[in-house]
């Protein structure tokens, strides 16, 4: 009797592998260290493996490259220009066009796109008192090589059984560029102004999660991005409060956290796949897992609060982020020199 489940191939079944291996590699091995900002350790080789289905040289120079540029920038614009909000805001921007702009163009879009990540958690960790910047770096430095080794093991681990298809990327007007461009920094840049003056330590999922659906490098691809981002938080949520509740306070037992973990990034894994591999319900809740369980997950804390309020601060940064993205689309479509070609702004408000 047929069916029309859909099901995955041979190089997607190694692919879902790789990524539930390789996220839970990377929480064991910061869990049993101690290291801090696990966040790093949990979602860069998801980011790795999950977003980027091949691994090879120019992978992994942009990453690393990506990862001690972003360590010197945030050192040398943290500690020199901290104490001046204005010229701060200003310099996180410049930053944040170079790097939009490198994904708008295309061929560099992987160190633009983690740069943008990994500039937005440590900007957002960076800003406030008392944070050992030198501890921040460091471990987002150890993070991207640990990730490097992470995704060389699981592609030997589980390789592709068939080779790939190369994605051609077609070129761009140099008006959608700079459209694309402004479109992301501001935007960035807001998140990141408005996270710190109202002083939202505790909210970097939220920050996150603005920054993501930016990856869609313009507004209707922000608004798919945003609703299915929502989805996937939300199942992410759901299921890690199933499995605090299957736990209770059996939390500080590690091969029972790693079960829990390691089903759930199965999950999601399958998920992302089966929708095409892009940043969507999949890789939204791979994501909520990873920051769930690597920055939140403690011997004695659980996730219930975590869970709920990263849902609940999650929806609202969207909602907030995509009007204003609304406003800055049609703006920026009145000039020539930085309209997009793709759907009219006015059609928003029809």
């Amino acid at each position: 009797m047929s069916t029309d489940r859909p099901a995955l191939d041979g190089n997607g079944l190694r692919q879902c592998l790789r990524i539930a291996f390789g996220g839970l590699t990377g929480l064991v091995i910061s869990k049993l260290m101690g290291w801090n900002y696990g966040v790093f350790f949990t979602v860069f080789p998801m980011f790795l493996l999950a977003m980027i289905p091949v691994l090879n040289a120019h992978v992994v120079r942009q990453f690393l490259a990506s990862a001690v540029l972003t360590g010197i920038e945030v050192s040398l614009v943290t500690g020199l220009t901290q104490h001046m909000p204005l010229i701060n805001t200003g310099l996180v921007f410049l930053i944040f066009c170079g790097r939009f702009r490198l994904m708008a163009r295309g061929p560099m879009f992987l160190f633009g796109a983690n740069g943008v990540l990994t500039l937005s958690i440590m900007f957002h960790f960076a800003s406030y008192p008392g944070v050992d910047v030198y501890d921040l770096v460091t471990s987002n430095f150890v993070a991207s090589v640990l990730a490097v080794l992470i995704a060389g093991l699981m592609h030997w681990l589980f390789p592709d059984v068939a080779p790939r298809q190369a994605m051609a990327r077609p070129a761009k007007p140099e008006a959608q560029v700079r459209h694309e461009t402004l479109m992301g920094a501001v935007t960035a840049t807001l998140s990141f102004a408005t996270f710190q003056i109202f002083d939202l330590r505790d909210s970097l999922s939220a920050q996150m999660a603005t920054v993501l659906i930016l990856f869609a490098l313009s507004f209707p691809g922000a608004q798919t991005s945003a609703f299915k981002r929502a989805v996937g938080a939300l199942l992410g949520c759901n299921l890690a409060l199933v499995m605090q509740v299957i736990l209770y306070n059996q939390n500080h037992h590690i091969l029972l956290v790693i079960l829990a973990y390691w089903l759930g990034l199965m999950i999601f894994a399958r998920l992302h796949l089966l929708e095409g591999g892009g940043s969507a319900i999949g890789f939204g809740g791979l994501t909520t897992l990873g920051i769930l369980f690597g920055q939140y997950l403690a011997p004695h804390q659980d996730l219930i609060y975590s869970a709920l309020y990263r849902f609940s601060s999650m929806a609202v940064a969207l909602i907030a982020t995509l009007a204003f993205m609304a406003c800055l689309h049609w703006l920026l479509n009145r000039w020539a020199a930085t309209r997009a070609h793709d759907r009219d702004p006015r059609e928003i408000f029809e």
